[in-house]
């Protein structure tokens, strides 16, 4: 079958020019090596219906704006894809990552990241807005840590800087390198422990009766003890005195701890991002008191199965497989 081509502006000009010189749609349709339908529906779809006139150039905007609205419409009619999209977005993913998942998970089909954008902020689908809600904020407003600030005395002993860690820890080439963190809640003494895989961006939360030494070290301990000896090469903290036990936790993991500079989160960028992520499901505020260990281990698991543009729209979870099948 012959590809259809749109009419183009020098077209529409043409016709305008032969209609006002009182010829026939075959005609035209000749002039154009187009078909008299063809001409017939510009006719009818494109001519000004407030002064029942075809005018080339309001008629090649109204086609043009036709297209646009089409383009967003129809790919989502399909009824797979529009499933495959709302539920991803109620997980929480980005468009960004549905669209490029969305091949991998489903042979033969596409979507564009734009194209769900413009679904979403549609004026016409005026019944979807709900999932705007769905959306990650591009941009979270975040304090500026370290401006004007003293450095505090550290709490620390035997620390090791992250100067000494190996350079290649950098380069995300072997998995067992390690970045850990903590989440407070203003409404309790409950916080949570997020520990993230470099390479594969692995992330294993849990739930802190408080943010103390001890819990925090139990915690790594458990989460880490169970894995092959090639997963646990480095831990990277920062110098919250939840990290004074590091040396206990090195003794029961053989896993090497290094610590960042003071103020430097960056030096933890792996680990800072993923609890924006993270904030995305247990928004500031919340009391994690309230939130249960079974909760915990399902926002790990969603965020565990999330596609990472990162990782070539591949999950943790599957980037992760080479260890994390022995302890899942």
């Amino acid at each position: 079958m012959e590809k259809y081509n749109h009419l183009t502006l020098a077209e529409r000009d043409v016709i305008t020019t032969m209609l006002s010189e009182k010829h026939t749609l075959s005609e035209i349709a000749k002039s154009l090596g187009r078909s008299k339908s063809t001409i017939s529906r510009e006719l009818k779809l494109n001519s000004s219906p407030e002064y029942k006139l075809y005018l080339s150039h309001r008629a090649h905007g109204r086609a043009v704006q036709r297209r646009k609205k089409a383009s967003t419409r129809l790919r989502l009619k399909n009824n797979q894809i529009l499933s495959y999209v709302t539920s991803k977005l109620k997980e929480g993913w980005s468009p960004e990552q549905i669209a490029g998942r969305i091949c991998i998970d489903h042979k033969g089909v596409s979507i564009s990241h734009e194209a769900i954008y413009q679904y979403i902020y549609h004026p016409e689908t005026e019944g979807h807005k709900d999932l705007i809600g769905c959306l990650r904020r591009a941009h979270r407003k975040r304090k500026t840590k370290g401006i004007g600030r003293k450095e505090r005395k550290t709490k620390i002993p035997n620390r090791i800087p992250i100067d000494l860690r190996p350079s290649s820890v950098e380069k995300r080439v072997h998995y067992g390198h390690w970045e850990a963190d903590s989440l407070v809640s203003r409404q309790s003494l409950v916080a949570l422990n997020s520990l993230v895989e470099r390479k594969s961006r692995l992330l294993m939360l849990t739930k802190l009766r408080r943010k103390s030494a001890d819990a925090t070290c139990k915690a790594i301990v458990n989460r880490l003890k169970n894995l092959p000896k090639k997963a646990r090469r480095t831990l990277t903290l920062d110098n919250g005195t939840e990290n004074a036990m590091h040396e206990e936790i090195t003794s029961s993991t053989g896993i090497k701890c290094f610590f960042t500079h003071p103020y430097c989160s960056w030096e933890r960028g792996t680990n800072e991002n993923l609890n924006g992520l993270i904030r995305w499901y247990l928004p500031k505020g919340t009391d994690f008191s309230n939130i249960s260990d079974e909760q915990i281990e399902h926002i790990e698991s969603l965020i565990n199965n999330r596609p990472r543009k990162c990782l070539g729209f591949k999950k943790p979870i599957e980037v992760a497989s080479p260890f994390v099948a022995l302890h899942y």
